[in-house]
């Protein structure tokens, strides 16, 4: 007896290189990426600024002992080697430095003694309109805030020109307001994303109208629905994390800085709203697509109904007189032939009149 051997199957596998790896060893996880290790350094007090770029980490570890207020900005998150570098010297854990590396860890906060460490989601739309998300990782101490991106971006360089223009706060307030600052470009940089996204649903709802648009709008609200839910993935926990930071009685984070802090609050929890209303725009839009496809074809269907409605009593005319019978007294009349065709669109006419006093037509 041959037994069916039926073939199992094949899952899509999900790798992951920190699996099964040593914890705090030192792995990348993400995209692969070409992006060239780059070190930005601005040392600043309210009365100076120095900014440099370096490629050697070696060369920006002196940063630690200076009195000033050091914010260091590391690019290429693929350069593990020179992260554990830096991250070491400035007193991160290493179960820290692999969630700088793992661009899949989910946003999160972790304070310590020494300094507070947080690692959010960035998002931004390039030149091409299409939606990058960045794993983005802040660690401030007593005099340094230390910044970990996945690429070079604009995002921050709102914060860069502050500095050098000398212009807010940041100049007078400590290494928290930084952190702060840097969070805050993070968090306004979504309601940009969102006010795509809502553009984008908004012409949506136009073109769902337009019947010669009709034939790629419900990909392209898919498509919508998609990143609507990337988004919310990435921004809708960067509101535990400021919460957390809001509640926090730590000694890094001077009470000036926590009124911020709470602003920055109201607008997590604002960007969060803006993405369920538009979120359920696109549910809705698709449940619209569906009705008005439906009502097309309740259309068409009510057009053949009346169609058939119609020549079923004519195709019973014809099929009478169609009988081979002998005798057919309407047959022999002289203008029998006339009389069917008076009949038929008596009927054809009357069946009209019907359907349109009925408003079926």
């Amino acid at each position: 007896m041959i037994k069916k051997i039926r073939k199992k199957k094949k899952r899509r596998k999900f790798k992951n290189p920190s699996v099964n790896q040593i914890p705090g060893k030192m792995v990348y996880v993400g995209e692969k990426s070409t992006q060239e290790k780059a070190i930005e350094v601005f040392e600043y007090n309210k009365d100076m600024l120095e900014f440099q770029k370096f490629t050697a980490t070696e060369e920006v570890l002196d940063y630690r002992n200076t009195p000033h207020t050091t914010w260091i900005d590391f690019v290429g998150l693929t350069h593990t080697n020179d992260i554990e570098i830096l991250g070491k010297h400035f007193g991160l854990h290493p179960l820290l430095l692999e969630d700088v590396v793992n661009t899949r860890q989910r946003p999160k906060i972790e304070v310590y003694d020494d300094y507070v460490f947080i690692s959010v989601k960035m998002l931004y739309y390039d030149n091409g309109n299409s939606l990058v998300k960045e794993h983005i990782s802040l660690a401030f101490g007593h005099n340094f805030v230390l910044s970990f991106q996945e690429s070079e971006s604009e995002v921050f360089d709102g914060i860069r020109e502050r500095l050098k223009n000398k212009t807010g706060r940041l100049r007078t307030f400590k290494s928290d307001y930084l952190a702060y600052a840097l969070l805050d470009a993070i968090v306004d940089n979504y309601f940009e994303v969102v006010e795509h996204i809502a553009e984008r649903v908004e012409k949506l709802e136009d073109l769902l109208f337009l019947e010669q648009s009709q034939e790629n709008i419900a990909q392209d609200i898919q498509k919508a629905k998609r990143e609507i839910i990337r988004i919310r993935k990435a921004t809708f926990p960067i509101k535990e994390v400021i919460v957390h930071l809001e509640n926090e009685n730590h000694k890094l984070i001077e009470k000036r800085t926590k009124s911020y802090i709470r602003d920055l609050h109201d607008h997590a929890i604002q960007v969060a709203e803006n993405i369920d209303i538009y979120r359920e725009m696109t549910w809705g839009l698709m449940d619209m697509y569906m009705s008005t496809i439906s009502n097309k074809m309740n259309e068409v269907m009510k057009v053949l109904t009346i169609m058939a409605s119609i020549f079923i009593p004519l195709t019973f005319i014809a099929g009478i007189y169609g009988m081979n019978f002998d005798y057919m007294p309407e047959l022999q009349l002289k203008y029998g032939y006339f009389y069917v065709w008076g009949l038929m669109l008596l009927v054809f006419f009357g069946l009209l009149w019907y359907f349109k006093r009925k408003k079926w037509l």
